[in-house]
């Protein structure tokens, strides 16, 4: 019941709500947001609609707005001739989904052809192959990410609830009106049809639309496709990079850290919330209630055999007490530490300072006494070479990849650089380890003098017994063997 819990709280954790969180949240790996004085975006779900998409047209021609239509493959194999006009007219046609399903309930496979089957009906249609993608709803899930190179993801920075009739085309103004401003990318809707939307929803959308086109035309404000956003935004951006580049004076490398943001304070509350919750369903332990720096648990190991200190090897079924790194305390070294370098020497201070309680609550502990390693995966692991732990890479598989995008997402909240962190070229070291110990290193080099001899005295009496077990077991295998 345990194995089912944990696979079903990783499964969820890795494939949905780690990836949602930090794409809504801290724009991983997703355009929400353009940087621009002048512009703004206009884009379109789920169409396009034999009614209300030929209107919308209309009404764009009408102010020389460019926007960006996410298309549901299913309505445009349907209506092929709106497909065109839209790209005829000088409008982005992306992806949607074949059928408006969220991605939390397909399988990556699923998505996959999802995306391609649209792929083809707009190049069969228009003759270009679009590289844009917004999932429904905005959900995404872990495989996602895996298709960078293929498609962009495109979210948004406003939403109005269009997709509502009863809220009406004066409340949908004002608030469009609030976000009216450069560098904005709206969310509207050009079709009611998709599970919880009204169906004449667009109506109130279009009287919307017109009174913020005619608004944005006396502001001086263009609505322009979402490739363009981002290209405008990019070299924004980067020329903004290069101008800070520049040397401003020595107090330039003394700045105080920026204060956390609301998003940020926010994320921090929800994972460590996520956390205990976690720790109560699995019986975490650890030695310091009121300082923790790591919780741990007994599991067996799963993995390919690695050689630890002294030549010990550390096979697959071998009890192991599993660490995890207690996020609060982790967040907090982050937030007072000056550097990356400042990080890594309080944290393996903190390790080293624990690893003394921990080989003393191991020697209390009967239930113990058969774990043959500590074991634990971190992003953060220079030094722990020092305190006896084997660093060795983590096996390409799935929960390499899947480990590694958790652990950036928590290197961008805990790390005092922030995900700009993530941005360096040097980021790509930043990859998971795998780091274990010997338990008779653990209690030879931390316990108090000569405490752990008892414990040293057991194990071997353990080994010994198995030992005579087996052997009795292999004279049967060869008596029995020899009967037949």
């Amino acid at each position: 019941m345990e194995t089912l819990l944990l696979g079903l709280f990783y499964i969820s954790t890795l494939y949905a709500f780690i990836p949602g969180v930090i794409t809504r949240l801290f724009g991983f790996r997703v355009f929400r947001h353009g940087v621009s004085k002048d512009n703004f975006a206009l884009t379109f779900d789920d169409g396009p609609d034999p009614i209300y998409t030929p209107k919308l047209l209309d009404l764009l021609e009408l102010y020389g707005a460019k926007a960006t239509f996410f298309v549901v493959g299913s309505n445009a194999e349907k209506y092929p001739e709106l497909v065109q006009r839209m790209h005829e007219e000088g409008h982005l046609i992306g992806i949607h989904n074949y059928v408006h399903k969220t991605n939390w309930l397909m399988a990556p496979a699923t998505v996959k052809k999802q995306i391609q089957k649209t792929t083809k009906i707009i190049h069969d249609i228009t003759g270009v192959t679009t590289h844009y993608y917004r999932p429904p709803w905005g959900i995404v899930n872990l495989f996602d990410f895996a298709k960078r190179n293929e498609t962009q993801i495109v979210l948004w920075s406003a939403m109005f609830g269009d997709w509502r009739q009863r809220i009406g085309a004066d409340r949908l103004t004002k608030r469009m009106m609030k976000k009216l401003r450069g560098g904005e990318v709206f969310l509207l809707h050009d079709c009611g049809t998709t599970l919880g939307a009204n169906s004449d929803a667009p109506v109130q959308m279009l009287i919307a639309l017109e009174r913020v086109l005619q608004e944005a035309q006396q502001r001086g404000l263009q609505s322009i496709r979402i490739d363009e956003m981002i290209e405008i935004s990019h070299a924004t951006k980067k020329k903004g990079a290069f101008a800070s580049s520049s040397p401003v004076g020595e107090k330039s490398q003394h700045r105080a850290k920026p204060a956390l943001t609301r998003t940020k304070k926010f994320i921090v509350s929800l994972w460590l919330l996520w956390e205990r919750i976690f720790h109560f369903l699995f019986q975490l332990k650890t030695t310091n209630q009121e300082d923790p720096i790591f919780y741990f648990r007994p599991r067996p190991y799963h993995g390919e055999t690695v050689t630890m200190v002294g030549d010990i090897p550390l096979v697959s079924g071998d009890r192991v007490l599993e660490l995890h790194f207690d996020n609060k305390k982790l967040f907090q070294i982050g937030t007072r530490s000056r550097s990356s370098i400042h990080l890594a020497i309080q944290m393996i201070r903190g390790v080293e300072k624990t690893l003394p309680e921990l080989a003393q609550y191991v020697i209390e502990h009967p239930e113990l006494h058969d774990v043959k390693a500590l074991y634990g995966v971190t992003m953060i692991n220079r030094g722990p070479e020092q305190l006896g732990f084997t660093v060795t890479d983590l096996p390409n598989s799935l929960f390499a990849k899947t480990s590694k995008i958790y652990l950036k997402f928590l290197m961008s909240v805990i790390h005092p650089s922030g995900g700009a962190r993530l941005k360096q070229s040097s980021s790509k070291e930043l990859v998971p380890k795998l780091l274990v110990m010997p338990i008779e290193l653990l209690l030879e080099r931390y316990s108090d003098g000569g405490s752990h001899r008892k414990l040293k005295d057991d194990r071997r009496k353990q080994q010994e017994g198995t030992s005579e077990i087996t052997e009795v077991q292999e004279t049967e295998a060869v008596f029995s063997t020899s009967l037949t």
